[in-house]
């Protein structure tokens, strides 16, 4: 009842008539209107906006529907970009990582922010002897083992990224020879990687962006980078076994 009178003396809702006891009487075209200012209500108009669209609805509602519509994506994208940063924050606490948010921050840099595929992960491989034993040697590491494990990795992926940029074959010596440090990289610090886990590894990078994304920032890829690395991979694990690798194959 409060809010009717507030709307009559905003001028938005008058009743079509009264009582003879003064009480007020709306028709199905004052609930019509009602209606059409809870509509826009909701969308998050004011009523004096509102009060615009009523006196010229044919030049003012579409007008105002697309501007609204704009801010309300706009906002959508921003509490969007919010449950992420939550999700993610809350992915960094499940990493085992024993560090201060200040210490993460400064050890891994855009990468803190590319772990919203840990928790995946972490259900995913929740049963393998591999994944517990990565999580254990994670959580034993110290500040200054991570400022090593991470500039070995800066130092590598400048390599890749080089190789890649030079247009090295991703069977060729230098790539595969690349995909065999990363291999090395992941066994001194995480858990034994064997040719085979390794390419399971790096099918994933083409599988799911967070993945690679782990390896290589976004800001440092480049269209295609995970399916060459996959494929060093993948050569270099033939390599290991012995087998031929893709460019032998097609010799």
């Amino acid at each position: 009842m409060r809010t009717l009178h507030h709307y009559d003396k905003a001028g938005l809702l008058s009743p079509s008539e009264r009582s003879h006891a003064g009480y007020r009487l709306y028709s199905d075209a004052d609930l019509a209107r009602l209606q059409q200012i809870l509509f826009y209500r909701e969308l998050g108009f004011s009523l004096d906006e509102i009060a615009a669209i009523f006196k010229e609805p044919q030049a003012n509602a579409v007008e105002h529907l697309r501007a609204r519509q704009r801010q309300l994506s706009e906002e959508i994208a921003r509490l969007q970009r919010l449950a992420e940063v939550a999700e993610r924050a809350i992915e960094v606490q499940q990493t085992g990582v024993s560090l201060t948010p200040e210490e993460r921050f400064e050890v891994f840099g855009e990468i803190t922010f590319d772990l919203s595929y840990a928790t995946e992960a972490e259900q995913k491989w929740a049963h393998s002897e591999g994944r517990r034993e990565a999580m254990a040697r994670a959580a034993a590491h110290t500040k200054e083992d991570w400022r090593r494990l991470m500039g070995e990795a800066t130092a590598w992926r400048a390599e890749l990224l080089a190789a890649f940029d030079d247009g090295e074959p991703s069977n060729g010596e230098r790539a595969m020879d690349l995909a065999e440090e990363h291999r090395l990289h992941i066994s001194r610090w995480f858990t034994t990687c064997p040719p085979d886990m390794h390419r399971r590894i790096a099918d994933d990078f083409v599988a799911d962006p967070r993945a690679f994304a782990l390896v290589v920032p976004p800001s440092q890829q480049r269209p295609g980078l995970a399916a060459y690395m996959c494929k060093a991979v993948h050569a270099n694990a033939a390599r290991h076994a012995g087998g031929p690798t893709d460019s032998e194959e097609h010799r």
